[in-house]
C-alpha cells in the first residue's frame, strides 16, 4: 500500500513539475516574440539568451558567495556590498567561478536604475567587457572569451537611435527581471539551463534550415546519449566533434549526473556565434569552466583535442553532405584517422570523414553514436569502400532507421550509426524505428515510450519481426556492403487482405443487378413510347 502511495505521489509530483516547466515555456517565448518587434527572431536570439545568460552568472555568483559568508553573518548580501569591498575576494572568485562581477555590475542592481540610464547601451558593453577581461590571464580565459561577442547592444538591429536601442534594452532587461524562476527552481527543474534549451529549440523551429544545422531535438540527443552510455554509472571523457550549441553533450550530465562525467565535456564547433551559444550553455547548466573544453575551428582539417583523445563516449549529428577538401588534399589520405580506410570521403558528402574521425578517437571500451544522412549507408564509390572498411573490422555495432521529420530544416527520416572497437560478436543489429513516434504540431517527436523502446532494442540485441534483426558480416558482405535499415528488417505488409473469390461473387451479384435494372428501364420505355 505504501508502495502504491509513494508511486502516486511521484507522479503527482512530475505532473506538477511539468505543468510549471509547459508554463514557464509559454511565457519565456511570448516575452521573447513581444520584445523582438521588427526584429527577425533568428537575430534577436542572441539578445535575449545573452541577456538571460548575464542574469543567471549574476544570480549565480552571488548565490555562491552568500552561501559562504552567511555561515559566519547571517545579515551579509553580496548585492549590497560596495566594489571596493568586494575587489579583495575577486582572485578567489575567479579561480572557482572562472569570472568577477563586482556588485554595481550585477544585472540585479543595473536592471533597478535601467530606465534612469540614458547610456544604458555603454553601462552593458563595460559590464559585459568587464566580466570578460576578468579570466585574462587565468586558467579560465578560454572559456569565458568572447562569451558576450555576439550580443551587440550598439545594433541597428535594436532600433536607428540610441533612444530607440535604449528603449528596448531597457524592455528587454526589464522582462527577463521579472520573469519568477525562483520558484521553478525550488521544484527540482533546472530554470536556466531548461529555459534556454526550450528557446534555442524554438528559435531552430521558426528559422527552418539555418536552426536546424545547430540543434538536435532533445529526445534524439537523449537516446544517443543513452546509448552511449550503455547502463554505465560514469564515464570519464564525452566528446562531440559538430557540438553545435551543446545539447548532445549536456545530455550525459542529465543521465548520468554532471559530476559522473568525471573529466569532462569536450567538443569543438566551426561556427563562431553557435560555439558561443554553446559556451554559454554550459555555464547555464552549471558546468564547472575546468570541466567543458569547448573549441573553435574545422574538426576536419584541424582537430583541437587530439591531446585529449579517446574519448570513452562520442555522440554527434554531423552536417549532412557537406563539402570538404577530401582527395584536393593529398595529405588527408596519410591522417591518421582516415588512412585506415584506404580512401577519404567524397569531396561533396563529408558524411563518413567525421564518422571515420569519431571512430579514431573512441576508446576501445567506448560506444560512439552518430546521427546519419540515410545516403551513407547506400551511397556506392568511396562510401561503399569506407562501410567495407567499417564492416569487416567489425566495428558497426547497430544501425536504427529514424523516423522522418523529427530534426529543424529537414524532413528526411535520417538514421543512427553505432560503432565500438571490441564487439562481443560479429553480429550487427538493425532496428526499423521508422514508426517510434507522435505528433507534436507539423514535426514528429520521440516520445518517452518510443525512446525507452529503441533502447531496450539496443541493449536486447534480440530479433523481433518487422522491427529488429541481427546480420553475420557474410550476410552484409553480400548486400554489398549496404547498411539500409530495410535490407535486412523486413517490412510489415499494411495491406488490406482481400478475398478474391468473395469479391469475384460480389461483383457477380452486382452485374446481376445491373441486368435486372436495365431490364426494368427497358420496359418502362416501351410502355411510355407504345
Amino acid at each position: 500500500m505504501k508502495s502504491n502511495q509513494i508511486k502516486s505521489n511521484q507522479i503527482k509530483s512530475n505532473q506538477i513539475k511539468s505543468n510549471q516547466q509547459n508554463e514557464l515555456h509559454k511565457t519565456i517565448w511570448k516575452v521573447a516574440n513581444e520584445l523582438r518587434g521588427s526584429v527577425d527572431g533568428w537575430d534577436f536570439k542572441q539578445y535575449v539568451l545573452g541577456i538571460m545568460f548575464y542574469r543567471y552568472i549574476s544570480e549565480n555568483l552571488t548565490r555562491y558567495i552568500n552561501e559562504r559568508e552567511q555561515e559566519n553573518n547571517k545579515d551579509f548580501d553580496y548585492v549590497t556590498l560596495s566594489d571596493e569591498e568586494a575587489e579583495g575576494a575577486r582572485d578567489n572568485i575567479i579561480q572557482i567561478k572562472g569570472f568577477f562581477i563586482p556588485p554595481s555590475k550585477l544585472f540585479c542592481n543595473v536592471v533597478k536604475d535601467a530606465s534612469k540610464n540614458h547610456d544604458l547601451n555603454t553601462t552593458l558593453e563595460n559590464i559585459f567587457q568587464g566580466i570578460e577581461k576578468s579570466s585574462l590571464q587565468t586558467s579560465s580565459e578560454k572559456n569565458v572569451k568572447g562569451l558576450f561577442a555576439d550580443l551587440d547592444v550598439n545594433s541597428s538591429k535594436l532600433g536607428n537611435t540610441l533612444k530607440a536601442r535604449n528603449e528596448k534594452l531597457i524592455k528587454l532587461l526589464e522582462a527577463i527581471n521579472e520573469m519568477e524562476l525562483g520558484e521553478y527552481q525550488e521544484s527540482g527543474i533546472d530554470v536556466f539551463g531548461d529555459a534556454y534549451e526550450y528557446l534555442m529549440a524554438m528559435y531552430a523551429s521558426s528559422a527552418g534550415k539555418s536552426g536546424g544545422e545547430f540543434f538536435t531535438p532533445q529526445e534524439v540527443s537523449e537516446l544517443l546519449a543513452k546509448i552511449a552510455v550503455h547502463n554505465q554509472k560514469s564515464v570519464n571523457k564525452v566528446y562531440d566533434p559538430c557540438c553545435g550549441s551543446g545539447s548532445l553533450l549536456l545530455k550525459f550530465a542529465k543521465i548520468l549526473g554532471k559530476e559522473n562525467v568525471k573529466k569532462g565535456f569536450y567538443g569543438q564547433e566551426i561556427n563562431l556565434t553557435t560555439y558561443n551559444l554553446c559556451r554559454i550553455n554550459m555555464f547555464l547548466h552549471d558546468i564547472n569552466y575546468s570541466k567543458f573544453h569547448i573549441s573553435h575551428g574545422d574538426t576536419l582539417l584541424d582537430p583541437k583535442h587530439s591531446d585529449d583523445e579517446p574519448f570513452d563516449a562520442i555522440v554527434s549529428n554531423p552536417p549532412y553532405s557537406t563539402k570538404w577538401e577530401g582527395d584536393n588534399n593529398p595529405l588527408l589520405i596519410n591522417d591518421p584517422r582516415f588512412s585506415p580506410a584506404g580512401v577519404l570521403a567524397p569531396k561533396g558528402n563529408a558524411d563518413l570523414a567525421f564518422t571515420m574521425h569519431m571512430l579514431s578517437w573512441l576508446s576501445n571500451s567506448g560506444t560512439c553514436a552518430i546521427v546519419e544522412f540515410p545516403g551513407v549507408l547506400y551511397r556506392g564509390g568511396a562510401e561503399r569502400k569506407i562501410r567495407e572498411y567499417l564492416v569487416k573490422n567489425n566495428f558497426v555495432d547497430c544501425v536504427i532507421g529514424l523516423p522522418a521529420n523529427l530534426f529543424f530544416g529537414t524532413s528526411i527520416a535520417t538514421c543512427i550509426l553505432v560503432l565500438k572497437k571490441n564487439k562481443m560478436d560479429a553480429n550487427t543489429l538493425f532496428i526499423d524505428a521508422s514508426a517510434e513516434f507522435v505528433k507534436d504540431g507539423k514535426k514528429n517527436k520521440l516520445a518517452e515510450e518510443n525512446i525507452q523502446k529503441i533502447y531496450q532494442a539496443y541493449i536486447d540485441k534480440k530479433e523481433e519481426q518487422y522491427f529488429t534483426s541481427l546480420a553475420s558480416i557474410e550476410q552484409i558482405k553480400n548486400n554489398d556492403f549496404n547498411l539500409s535499415v530495410n535490407r535486412y528488417v523486413k517490412q510489415e505488409d499494411t495491406r488490406e487482405n482481400i478475398d478474391i473469390k468473395a469479391l469475384n461473387a460480389e461483383i457477380k451479384d452486382i452485374v446481376k443487378k445491373q441486368e435486372r435494372l436495365r431490364t426494368s428501364l427497358d420496359q418502362i420505355i416501351t410502355e411510355l413510347e407504345g
